[in-house]
């Protein structure tokens, strides 16, 4: 009988995932993808992950070829590092991987029931298409920004170019053959029904998530990152991981401008295009507030992302829709509160809202955003309750193990297995909660 399936290892479904991120390098949508495919490894799957070589952070560092962990294997592949830090060098090592990965696929294809291709790079799914068209596999396309809808907003292409009209029809192919589409918010998943008239049952909504269980709250006394950096003896406003195009920081650099003269410190860890905008913002405005410090390696991120006594997440102005910021999760596991920077439509403002752990701010409220830092200096044990409150929503809905197990029916029902899910706690609030449930009954 199937529901005894996962008892033989024989009977495992095969599960081919191909990303260009994965770690030790530091994309976070790559640790994700690690921390899934061992949770899924430990289930019914056996799993193989074809990715590259650290390069996100323009890292020299290379990790081994080969990996096997029980039913996990990783193979990666040299990566390309030509002008990698320009967005066409970018769009060039993207475009060499997804050459390899081509190749890959056609060897692994009659090896697995089903393929899950992100969209890192943004034109992988393609070769999902293919992969389904031509050797018969299955596949399932994870969308983190959705593209060529970034790079329109963002100016790099103009909605009517021609590029940009042939890349919207390919993903209107790519996903109407694809088994599912996850998408990693409800607002993500909106704009591809209203934009390519994708059917929304063929969508589901699945958020990223953070390890409570490695991020742990804990006071900045017993913090050595927050000691060697001097972060424990002020009010600190911590923005954790990409500082990217599509990331609203010239709010929060106005903010620092208006605190100057307060005992608090804003401290940016991470990299990306804004890093180098904000530093020249902080020399132009003479700011004495402000910390940048580079990409911490996992191990250290449950003490960077605890020195602090509020978090940041942010959108840029459009952006909503486009992308979903996963860093939002760990600052919930972190038990600090957020402070959102989003459109009014967000699904951010819902999720802070709905948990009661922050606030929200429209892009460009400076003065709003001003003013919750300065009552939360204030009120101490507001902080504390905010912290808890983001904490425990976190280990209500977005632990691996409950995100893993919404991945796991998406996958088996589309790979044609049926399987007895595990009860599932609802996603609330509603207007972005987990769609997955009611369409595998």
């Amino acid at each position: 009988m199937w529901h005894h399936y996962h008892h033989d290892l024989d009977a495992r479904i095969r599960l081919l995932i191909i990303t260009q991120f994965y770690p030790p390098d530091y994309a976070a949508t790559g640790q994700l993808i690690e921390e899934l495919a061992l949770k899924l490894s430990q289930k019914e799957f056996k799993v193989h992950v074809f990715t590259g070589q650290p390069g996100y952070a323009f890292s020299t560092a290379s990790a081994p070829k080969h990996e096997q962990i029980h039913q996990l294997s990783i193979q990666r592949s040299q990566i390309s590092r030509l002008w990698s830090q320009r967005i066409r060098g970018k769009a060039l090592n993207g475009l060499l991987f997804c050459l390899r990965a081509v190749l890959h696929m056609v060897r692994a294809a009659m090896h697995h029931d089903i393929a899950v291709l992100t969209t890192a790079p943004p034109y992988l799914p393609v070769l999902g298409y293919f992969a389904r068209r031509l050797l018969g596999l299955r596949y399932i396309c994870l969308v983190y920004d959705l593209y060529p809808d970034v790079a329109v907003r963002l100016g790099v292409l103009k909605p009517s170019h021609r590029l940009t009209k042939l890349w919207q029809w390919i993903n209107c192919k790519v996903w109407s053959r694809a088994e599912q589409i996850i998408v990693l918010s409800s607002t993500i998943r909106d704009h591809i029904v209203q934009n390519y008239g994708i059917p929304a049952h063929r969508i589901s909504v699945i958020h990223s998530w953070a390890d409570p269980s490695l991020v742990v709250p804990r006071p900045k006394s017993d913090n050595w990152f927050a000691q060697r950096h001097g972060l424990d003896r002020t009010f600190t406003v911590l923005y954790s991981g990409n500082m990217g195009r599509c990331h609203d920081l010239e709010t929060v650099m106005a903010t620092a401008k208006l605190l100057q003269h307060e005992q608090v410190r804003f401290v940016f860890v991470g990299d990306g295009a804004k890093r180098s905008l904000c530093m020249q913002m902080a020399q132009e405005y003479g700011l004495q507030n402000c910390s940048f410090l580079p990409y911490q390696d996992k191990q250290d991120l449950p003490y960077s992302l605890t020195a602090c006594d509020l978090s940041l997440v942010s959108l840029s102005r459009g952006m909503e829709g486009l992308l979903a910021p996963s860093k939002l999760y760990g600052c919930l596991a972190a038990g600090r509160p957020v402070a959102v920077i989003c459109d009014d439509r967000s699904y951010l403002k819902d999720l802070v809202t709905e948990a009661e752990c922050g606030e929200a701010f429209q892009q460009g409220d400076r003065e709003g955003l001003a003013a919750f830092i300065l009552h939360l200096m204030a009120n101490p044990q507001r902080v504390e309750a905010m912290g808890q409150a983001g904490r425990t929503y976190l280990e209500h809905h977005f632990t691996p193990d409950i995100i893993a197990e919404h991945y796991a029916q998406v996958i088996c029902r589309s790979a044609g297995r049926s399987r007895h899910a595990q009860r599932l706690p609802s996603a609330a609030p509603q207007r972005q909660a987990v769609q997955v449930s009611e369409r595998l009954d």
